[in-house]
């Protein structure tokens, strides 16, 4: 086991991260011929600094104007169309995108609404967010059907015509002809209809093209609603549009993202801020930390402005400030997704996983079979939910479950072992509790769950976690607590 996994828990209950944890260990897990080591302090590296001076080597003045982004830093706005974004049945993923995008490209994004589908709401909306940006992204509504009225509104808003362009209209035609049909349905004319004085940008992942028009000062950019679409036009025309427009007035936003799970937020922000007092002034000011929660963990996104050079020796100094508040709980993949950081260390040992699920029903292994290529290192799972089951499936003695409970310890490593030895796997991973809302007794409430690993060395590891919140979020974070069990108990390559 490399440090990152922490230091190992003496067996009795503590309440240090915010939950009551203990830990049993018996061999960590490291393959004949291999050696641990920390996965992450080690290879962290330091950035020279753009001044020296003093005795410390170092100076912050370069660093202090990444405090603030440049006076003239062009001002970005966000309009979200669609009226199944107001009901809930749509979660507005593509604001979230544009909002990362656009800081990254170094503008600041000051204002951001949300409309349906009426022409009338969408102009205003344009017309307010024109009035207070120099570039106005609007995603949605530029599809064929009636109800696709952000081309209608976009001419509303800029006092000029709609008109048919009928390179768009061949294109179409073309698109359709290829897919099989023999005429382009009549709806889809729509799609060619581009304000006066557009420019329409090429759509390669779908049929809407994209728009651009100058609304007095600003500049007015309508992208598809499908996300895959809006990406697209964004990467290969917005990107290199805004960039150009605006050359030497953008202040770059550098990001490092820190995935964690097993600790609560405020657990979590606490032992931050204390680890960033011990850090000059300078520093403190020029990254700023962001919590970003959910049922899966914590990620804490670190973010600079300004020169590449000063802002990345900047997030180094605070990122090795925090090495050994996260090390416990940090894993490292680039979308922040612990089923495929696992993946990555299986695959680099050359080792098959096995899962036994009881209280999770299975979402361990749907985790794990979401990440591409997972079959090179997941042999599957055993959903063992009834006493009976573990029994026939896993050879969980009777007696065991009798004497202990289905959520106990010695069922847990039972049944780690069980699938182990009837996947044929080199580890294996069980997870047992009580999901709720039901089922709790004092000695064993609601959240109550028992993680085990089981390696064919012979090592082992257990773990008693004691989650809050509903069934839905006892489940989730069981299943990710048995994937960072895992995580920590192979050491990485």
């Amino acid at each position: 086991m490399g440090c990152c996994s922490g230091t190992p828990c003496s067996g009795r209950p503590s309440t240090g991260s915010g939950r009551i944890r203990c830990g049993v260990r018996s061999r960590p897990f490291t393959p004949p011929g291999s050696a641990s080591r920390c996965c992450w302090r080690s290879c962290s590296r330091s950035i020279p600094w753009s001044t020296t001076s003093g005795a410390t080597g170092r100076s912050w003045a370069s660093v202090t104007e990444l405090v603030h982004a440049r006076p003239d830093t062009p001002r970005a706005a966000l309009v979200t169309v669609g009226d199944e974004l107001l009901l809930g049945d749509t979660v507005d993923g593509n604001a979230a995108w544009l909002g990362r995008a656009l800081a990254e490209l170094g503008l600041r994004v000051v204002h951001r609404t949300t409309v349906g589908d009426d022409p009338a709401a969408i102009r205003a909306a344009l017309q307010d967010e024109a009035a207070r940006a120099d570039v106005v992204l609007v995603t949605g509504g530029l599809g064929p059907t009636e109800d696709d009225r952000t081309r209608e509104a976009l001419a509303q808003a800029a006092g000029v015509a709609l008109r048919t362009d009928p390179e768009i209209v061949a294109a179409l035609e073309e698109r359709y002809r290829a897919r099989g049909y023999e005429r382009l349905p009549p709806t889809n004319l729509r799609q060619a209809e581009v304000p006066e004085g557009a420019r329409a940008l090429a759509n390669a992942y779908g049929t809407a093209p994209g728009l651009a028009l100058e609304v007095g000062e600003a500049l007015l950019v309508a992208l598809p609603g499908v996300p895959r679409e809006m990406r697209g036009l964004f990467e290969d025309h917005v990107r290199p549009l805004l960039a150009s427009r605006f050359e030497g007035r953008l202040t770059p936003v550098h990001v490092r993202r820190v995935h964690t799970t097993g600790i609560p937020e405020s657990v979590l922000a606490e032992r931050v801020e204390a680890a960033l007092e011990g850090l000059e002034a300078a520093i403190r000011a020029a990254v700023e930390v962001a919590y970003l929660p959910d049922l899966r963990g914590v990620d804490l996104r670190l973010t600079a402005r300004g020169a590449r050079k000063q802002a990345e020796a900047a997030l180094e100094a605070v990122e090795e400030a925090l090495a050994d508040v996260v090390a416990p709980y940090r894993f490292d993949d680039p979308e922040g997704d612990l089923a495929g950081a696992l993946g990555e260390r299986l695959r680099a040992r050359g080792l098959r996983l096995a899962t036994a699920e009881s209280c999770t029903g299975g979402l361990v292994g749907r985790h794990i079979t979401d990440v591409p290529g997972s079959s090179t290192w997941y042999a599957g799972g055993v959903i063992a939910y009834a006493n009976r089951a573990k029994t026939v499936l896993l050879g969980v003695p009777e007696q065991l479950i009798e004497a202990h409970g289905a959520v106990s310890e010695p069922v847990a490593r039972a049944m780690a072992e069980g699938a182990l030895r009837t996947l044929e796997t080199d580890v294996a991973v069980a997870v047992t509790g009580v999901a709720g809302p039901g089922g709790g007794t004092p000695a064993k409430p609601v959240g109550t769950v028992w993680l085990a690993v089981a390696d064919r060395w012979g090592g082992g590891d257990a773990r008693l976690e004691r989650f809050a919140g509903d069934r839905e979020a006892v489940r989730e974070r069981a299943a990710q607590a048995a994937l960072k069990a895992v995580y920590d108990h192979v050491a990485p390559a």
